[in-house]
């Protein structure tokens, strides 16, 4: 059995399949995400058997998030597979993400807030080479951090 994390909140898309912990299997794809996640699946499903489904629910990019969302808890209760998430800054080291205008997604302690920040030290998304699943949790509705604009 093999676990398999989603981060599709910037380009490129990453995906990353894991045994035992162990990143065996690393994908990046520069496509948009409503393309490439079932086409990306649909070969992965028929070469693994996944025992947990794990994404990173933002914040980020909106359609990102969504997307991930949508497909992985729409497979999730499809093939009874649990849904696991956590939030971006476990992927790129607790560095700024980018929010709108100067402002960033900061993460202190466990809070996320918005912070304007000029010349931040931003860290792309990374996947980790070993992963604990307690790490993760089933707390897995998306975090997009910013009210929509009406």
């Amino acid at each position: 059995m093999h676990d398999v994390i989603v981060i599709a909140l910037s380009s490129p898309l990453l995906i990353g399949i894991y045994q035992e912990g162990i990143l065996v299997e690393e994908i990046k794809n520069e496509g948009m995400s409503s393309d490439v996640l079932p086409e990306i699946f649909e070969s992965l499903l028929k070469k693994y058997t996944f025992s947990n489904l794990i994404y990173a629910k933002g914040p980020g990019s909106f359609m990102g998030i969504k997307v991930s969302y949508l497909f992985l808890k729409t497979l999730s209760i499809t093939k009874k597979i649990p849904l696991l998430a956590t939030d971006a800054f476990f992927f790129n080291q607790n560095s700024p993400i980018k929010a709108v205008g100067k402002l960033y997604f900061v993460k202190n302690s466990s809070k996320i807030e918005l912070e304007p920040i000029s010349e931040p030290k931003i860290i792309g998304f990374e996947l980790p080479k070993h992963i604990d699943l307690e790490k993760f949790d089933s707390d897995n509705l998306p975090y997009y951090g910013i009210d929509a604009v009406g």
